[in-house]
């Protein structure tokens, strides 16, 4: 165990590797498992369920509709929580992620990228509150009757569904992620929700141009609503030779415009299939916190950074 270091990341598609190809939460061979974790004082974890037919050749999902897919991955969470309950619980607050690190465990939060998943639908949306998701991405890279994406439909922002989804979701205490969402979608759910968002895996656009990146006036609305954007290590949105200072660059960007409480961690772990120079998985988050360190940031920032940026917005949101 790591003595100093708390960290909570903000998406992984682990459920869906584990769901796709068998393995543990344990211990597997992708970027993300409780063993490698562990070295860490405390670990919370945002596990994405997710998924299309289309992105997973050699797979035929195609008998599934999505909703069927949400189920058939929530499942496999439940089984995983399961099997691993002295390591590991399904936690939907801050205070029960507190209870989970006093009793030694991991903190394991829900979320669902891409609203298709849920039918777009807000009953499923509540069936989904119910089952303890706490954070939704509006689209994933696919456009849907919420939203256009960035890759989809790019001049399309929020619906009358996606203004009502926006809403319920605001209701019930769920984080609205933005991440993957249309650039006119971002700034419909900016302009909508009162407190604070997420924007759960993306980077600085201005660093290296991807619209899968956050431009900075885009980053500024986050601050000035006092959420949270989690730096995605996917090497190809981060910039022509990715290593662990690519990774600190579209970090100290952001903290020049005055996100010291603004930035977490969103690595996309199980999610890309190429990771910087220097980073193998989830057991590598460490190598950030010593790089920055070198360049002389303070411990407290990056306790911030690794874990309390996130948190407080859990605690502000996401309160039953």
């Amino acid at each position: 165990m790591h003595s100093t270091i708390d960290l909570f990341d903000g998406h992984c598609d682990t459920i869906l590797q584990r769901y796709l190809y068998g393995g543990s939460l344990r211990r597997n061979e992708g970027h993300v498992d409780l063993e490698r974790a562990g070295k860490y004082r405390r670990y919370a974890q945002f596990f994405a369920l997710f998924g299309a037919a289309e992105d997973f050749p050699g797979r035929d999902l195609r008998r599934l509709r999505l909703g069927e897919l949400f189920r058939e991955e929530y499942a496999v969470f439940q089984r995983e929580m399961a099997e691993n309950r002295d390591r590991v619980v399904h936690c939907r607050t801050a205070d029960q992620a507190a209870d989970a690190f006093a009793a030694g465990k991991t903190a394991a939060f829900l979320s669902a990228e891409g609203g298709e998943l849920l039918d777009c639908s807000l009953e499923r949306l509540e069936e989904a509150w119910r089952l303890g998701v706490r954070a939704v991405n509006l689209t994933s890279s696919h456009a849907n009757d919420l939203s256009g994406s960035n890759a989809e439909e790019t001049d399309r922002g929020l619906s009358a569904q996606g203004r009502a989804f926006v809403d319920q979701m605001g209701r019930l205490g769920m984080l609205v992620d933005v991440s993957h969402l249309s650039d006119p979608g971002f700034w419909d759910v900016a302009e909508r929700v009162d407190g604070p968002f997420l924007a759960s895996h993306s980077n600085s656009r201005a660093v290296f141009s991807h619209p899968r990146s956050l431009t900075d006036a885009q980053f500024t609305a986050i601050i000035d609503h006092n959420g949270v954007a989690g730096l995605n290590l996917y090497a190809r949105f981060l910039g022509e030779r990715a290593d662990v200072d690519t990774v600190v660059a579209h970090l100290e960007h952001w903290l020049e415009l005055g996100g010291e409480q603004n930035v977490c961690l969103g690595g996309d772990l199980d999610g890309c299939s190429l990771l910087p120079e220097g980073i193998k998985g989830i057991q590598d988050l460490d190598r950030l916190w010593e790089r920055l360190l070198q360049r002389n940031y303070s411990e407290a920032l990056l306790r911030a950074l690794f874990f309390e940026n996130l948190m407080r917005v859990v605690s502000e949101v996401c309160t039953m």
